[in-house]
């Protein structure tokens, strides 16, 4: 039974709490506007106390807090200060890593194949087949499954990997070198849409398509790269955020650019013409081929930032298709793990949220970076695809800044009236104000190579950050 209400003036209330009481007050004619506000520490009482020990005190620059800041902000400099730019194209990923041999690597934290999921286990089969190192899927399977092929992480390597993230001794590896900190870092390149193996898929026209990339592709870039001298990164990513790209899962205006230099580069180069036109078309093809060069852009960037003493950035997240996994500037190479949550958006016709993977990919890596959903606001076109509003998108934006340690004032948001993206994410601020990260993603079905099924947005999940502050904390006998 509904109480009306015993004031006849309109209520309006904004409810801190369980979902019952919002409807309450609408059921009885309110207004009622709901907040996702969290206690410090997720109501945790012993994380609250870690994180009002790890605040700055003004009076001791000693403080744990205090020590924090100022590491953090050594890690804002060296992001904010970074260089990527792209410098060679490894003819194959061996010539990187001489003891990569049989060794696959993926994205996310570890996983066992047993705990794969189905995208990845398909690409695990795909790489395999494309290697050489078994005739049919099921032999490939059976060997991936007695694990006679070691897995890695990407990360580990100084890569990153769009969704299932694989990358093998054979394939052509992006080279990126950060000029300002002398660091380097790698991706695989883009397949292009549809069936592919990032998605599982690893039929004969998959694999042919792989052998494409690095007996054409790859030596055609590879010449227009060295031709070029060099192709600076950040600022296409800087100007694609100028022209409606969030640099993450919309890349239409870092495609072009990134098409432009590739182009003006060939033109004075040896490279035959045809392998010159089919390189070209297929970059022009595929509007999200510069995703995987924002994502080692944003890796060579992070990685100047990680390793510093007492900083509470995070330097990468990153989701195997079970897990979502943080690291952390000062805590070294650990991963801070929870179950991934599936993304939340829209569905090409004939899928639903139930065939949704759980999120996937190394991809994150560009939200550490300042760009994806902490740049949301500079994309409205994306919002379209993602689900929401403009203003849904703007509002993301904003929010982010309530976690981060600064903004990058190289990128810039033109909605936010020019501000620059927030950057440095701050583990003591994820924790003291429950506000997770906002990442854009696409969706990936949960079976292996049907594809990506849609696109939307995901946080990544609270109990990664209170892992890591816990871990923060202790470094500093705080328990």
């Amino acid at each position: 039974m509904t109480i009306p209400l015993l004031d006849p003036r309109p209520l309006s209330v904004i409810n801190v709490g369980v979902d019952s009481f919002l409807a309450s007050v609408r059921e009885a004619g309110g207004t009622a506007l709901d907040t996702e506000w969290r206690p410090p520490g997720d109501g945790d009482p012993a994380l609250a106390w870690a994180v009002a020990m790890l605040a700055p005190d003004p009076a001791d620059p000693q403080a744990p807090g205090s020590r924090i800041d100022r590491a953090n902000a050594l890690a804002v400099e060296r992001i904010v200060s970074s260089q990527p730019v792209l410098v060679d194209v490894a003819p194959h990923a061996r010539e990187v890593w001489p003891d990569l041999g049989r060794t696959l690597l993926h994205a996310g934290a570890p996983v066992a194949w047993d705990d794969m999921c189905g995208p990845m286990q398909g690409s695990m089969i795909g790489a395999v087949l494309y290697e050489g190192w078994a005739a049919t899927p099921d032999e490939a399977r059976g060997r991936l499954a007695k694990g006679e092929f070691p897995f890695a992480q990407c990360h580990d390597r100084g890569a990153v990997g769009p969704m299932s993230g694989i990358i093998s001794a054979s394939m052509p590896v992006f080279v990126v070198e950060n000029r300002a900190h002398g660091n380097l870092a790698y991706t695989n390149m883009s397949e292009g849409i549809g069936r592919v193996l990032r998605f599982g898929a690893n039929g004969p026209d998959v694999i042919a398509r792989l052998k494409w990339i690095e007996n054409t592709l790859a030596p055609t870039l590879r010449a227009a790269v060295k031709s070029a001298g060099g192709i600076d990164l950040k600022s296409i990513q800087a100007q694609a955020l100028l022209m409606g790209d969030e640099a993450h899962s919309r890349n239409a205006a870092g495609t072009l650019q990134f098409l432009a230099a590739v182009s003006v580069a060939l033109a004075k180069s040896p490279v035959e013409p045809q392998a010159t036109y089919e390189s070209l078309k297929f970059i022009a093809d595929n509007s999200q081929f510069f995703l995987n060069l924002s994502m080692v852009s944003a890796k060579a960037t992070m990685d100047a930032a990680h390793g510093i003493a007492d900083s509470s950035v995070v330097t990468a997240i990153a989701r195997n298709g079970r897990t979502t996994a943080v690291r952390v500037s000062a805590l070294g190479p650990a991963w801070f793990q929870a179950p991934s949550d599936n993304p939340v958006g829209l569905f090409f016709p004939g899928f639903t949220q139930e065939m949704a993977n759980p999120d996937l990919g190394d991809s994150a890596i560009c939200e550490t970076a300042g760009f994806g959903g902490f740049s949301l606001a500079a994309s409205p076109a994306l919002v379209q695809l993602v689900g929401g509003t403009v203003a849904q998108a703007v509002e993301y934006s904003r929010e982010m800044a309530d976690i981060t340690v600064a903004r990058n004032p190289g990128l810039t948001l033109p909605n936010l009236d020019f501000a620059g993206s927030p950057c440095g994410i701050d583990v003591r601020k994820v924790v003291d104000t429950g506000i997770r990260p906002v990442l854009t993603t696409g969706i990936a079905h949960r079976e292996a190579g049907v594809g990506q099924i849609g696109a939307g947005i995901v946080r990544t999940p609270l109990a990664c950050y209170t892992q890591a502050l816990r871990a923060l904390a202790a470094t500093f006998d705080i328990r």
